[in-house]
């Protein structure tokens, strides 16, 4: 019996530089780029398993579709889906935990390296013609601030902590980090790593960067308090979850000079309103959630959801979410 799968909003994922024919090799495939929440239930009337990265499945739309046996989540978070609900009505929920490791370390540093060295901002100098009508050889237009020597402190310390930190004590930095689980760090990695108290990492941080999840104790875990706790020169970076900052208190910390800059690949609210506090905010960088998105990782991405349904119709399902039912 072919299999009857639907790709419901399968564009983030693969704007047309990726192939499907992987996936077509295991049923019969529908895609749709994105799709409108009035459109989702006929799109998946007789749907037996489905692709989803932002489309959200609740207990009622999970009861409304009896066909549904499978759905894939093509991220690693899954908070989309009520995966009680799903386990509840034998419904088999995956994600894929793992695929972006390095691309999110390397954005992080990227971040790190823009607020530090203000590359942005002096080629656009140059670019307006300000090399040509300086009166010296150098044209500095902002703060250059060298990081060998200055304290990364991590909030979160995971697979992406630990290839983060891996880049930045290659370039001769400090590393400090707060994490509940204080797992030892495998000698093997190269990596040098203190664990401190979240308190200390905010206090000694040069840097600051986010790498835990969003739970109801890290939920604006970067607050006023804690931002008034950092040094004036204090960079702030978020790679992780955009709930994880105070918005609001971020901004005005900048707006006041209690930090010198910050940059978030995240916000609270994607895609922000036009009044998100820290659009308008100085010495705030903000890229629009790309940090996963290099293509290595989009593959990585796309051939374990691809594995994750190829095991799941074998009987051996990988990478599973949601409890039995």
């Amino acid at each position: 019996m072919t299999v009857r799968i639907v790709v419901i909003d399968g564009q983030t994922l693969n704007p047309g530089d990726l192939s499907w024919d992987p996936l077509r090799e295991l049923g019969e495939v529908t895609l749709y780029d994105r799709t409108e929440p009035r459109d989702v239930m006929e799109r998946l009337s007789d749907a037996a398993a489905v692709f989803t990265n932002k489309v959200p499945f609740d207990a009622g739309r999970l009861a409304a579709l009896p066909a549904l046996r499978y759905i894939g989540v093509t991220a690693t978070g899954y908070n989309i889906i009520d995966t009680a609900a799903a386990g509840a009505r034998g419904v088999t929920v995956t994600n894929v935990p793992t695929y972006g490791t390095d691309t999110v370390a390397q954005h992080t540093i990227a971040l790190m390296l823009e607020l530090a060295r203000n590359t942005a901002a002096h080629a656009q100098a140059v670019a307006q013609g300000g090399w040509n009508e300086a009166s010296g050889w150098c044209l500095p237009v902002g703060p250059v601030v060298e990081l060998s020597g200055k304290t990364l402190g991590m909030v979160g310390f995971g697979r992406i902590g630990l290839a983060t930190a891996r880049i930045a004590q290659a370039m001769g930095m400090r590393v400090i980090a707060f994490t509940p689980s204080r797992t030892p760090i495998d000698p093997s990695s190269g990596v040098s790593v203190s664990y401190a108290g979240l308190d200390t990492v905010f206090a000694e941080a040069d840097v600051l960067s986010l790498h835990c999840p969003l739970t109801p104790e890290t939920h604006h875990v970067v607050n006023a308090e804690r931002l008034g706790t950092m040094k004036r020169s204090a960079f702030v970076v978020n790679t992780s979850r955009g709930a994880l900052i105070d918005s609001h208190a971020l901004a005005a910390a900048l707006r006041a000079g209690a930090i010198a800059g910050a940059a978030v690949d995240v916000l609270e609210h994607e895609p922000p309103a036009m009044d998100e506090p820290l659009l308008a905010a100085p010495r705030c960088v903000i890229t629009g959630h790309v940090a996963w998105y290099a293509r290595e990782a989009r593959q990585r991405l796309m051939d374990q959801a691809v594995e994750n349904l190829r095991g799941y119709l074998a009987g051996r399902a990988v990478n599973v979410v949601s409890s039995p039912g």
